[in-house]
């Protein structure tokens, strides 16, 4: 089942995910939860993204930000972080496999976190560092332990690209470089706008 939101649809539902989350007492930086025992199959409905344009609602259809090859053919490319006035960052891209045959998503990539591990493939397992501050900031959950990203996903064709997101808590305003990680990726430094 394919839903397609707009981005201004998906800001809506992920600003009401975080104060819901904020107000329910969970951490915003997806360190903790205590929920482990929860398990649920369904993806979040803001991380659903396979019909949003990212790159054009950004303005940034020349170039990405960054691009970074990982495992089986694997190709990161991330066209925009934006800075939101909800206080969370979101990064868009597209995950595309290079490669000539079908690959197959590490799970690495969803992270090590049982809450997240427990909703599907993800890329739960990325983090922004802002070397400045010396911070760390995890992808954002629901309030049902989901990640705030792009979910749902386990194989990829050769030559296949889906549209990715992912949402973060956002790093002081004056941090505007920050480093993006993803398992078995090469890290990678992205401007923040916004």
């Amino acid at each position: 089942m394919s839903m397609r939101f707009t981005a201004e649809a998906r800001r809506g539902m992920v600003t009401l995910a975080v104060v819901a989350g904020l107000a329910l007492g969970s951490t915003a930086c997806g360190s903790g939860g205590g929920d482990d025992d929860k398990k649920s199959n369904n993806s979040a409905s803001a991380s659903q993204s396979s019909g949003s344009a990212p790159s054009a609602q950004e303005g940034q259809s020349d170039s990405p930000l960054a691009e970074i090859k990982g495992p089986s053919g694997l190709l990161l490319q991330i066209t925009s972080a934006v800075r939101d006035s909800g206080g969370f960052v979101t990064v868009n891209g597209a995950l595309k496999n290079d490669g000539s045959e079908v690959a197959v998503i590490p799970v690495e990539l969803s992270g090590n976190e049982t809450e997240i591990m427990n909703n599907g493939r993800s890329l739960g397992g990325a983090t922004l560092v802002d070397s400045k501050t010396k911070k760390r900031y995890y992808v954002l959950r629901d309030t049902e332990g989901r990640p705030l990203t792009t979910t749902g996903f386990s194989t990829l064709k050769a030559g296949e690209s889906i549209d990715v997101f992912l949402q973060f808590p956002s790093p002081p305003a004056d941090t505007t470089d920050v480093s993006f990680q993803l398992p078995l990726f090469p890290s990678a430094v992205v401007k923040i706008s916004g």
